[in-house]
């Protein structure tokens, strides 16, 4: 598993008063999930973003974005957001919210 641990660690610090967040490896780094949903995560130096499936596409034209395919298959509403898209903690949270938002909206899984 190869991660970014600046990147991890940044995104610590913005779930850490946040309520439902836990850590997991998965997609061969390390992914913050939600309620039991994959929110966000780090996949070298990659920040992996779930924006889900309606804002997909506008997430795609964003600079620095690419299709998350991880298994060999689009993941369709999953992003990759390359380093250069998230250099302020600004920019790196504009992306975390609307991740979390996408995922909260979802219904918790069970364990």
């Amino acid at each position: 598993m190869i991660y970014d641990e600046q990147l991890a660690e940044r995104i610590r610090r913005y779930f850490s008063n946040h309520d439902g967040v836990v850590e997991k490896q998965m997609f061969g780094g390390l992914a913050f999930l939600v309620d039991g949903h994959m929110c966000v995560g780090t996949n070298g130096r990659r920040l992996m973003a779930r924006v889900g499936p309606r804002h997909y596409e506008r997430a795609l034209k964003e600079m620095y974005t690419s299709i998350m395919d991880f298994t060999g298959k689009p993941l369709k509403g999953f992003v990759y957001v390359e380093p250069e898209a998230i250099t302020s903690d600004s920019s790196l949270h504009k992306w975390i919210r609307h991740c979390e938002h996408f995922v909260r909206s979802l219904p918790p899984k069970g364990d």
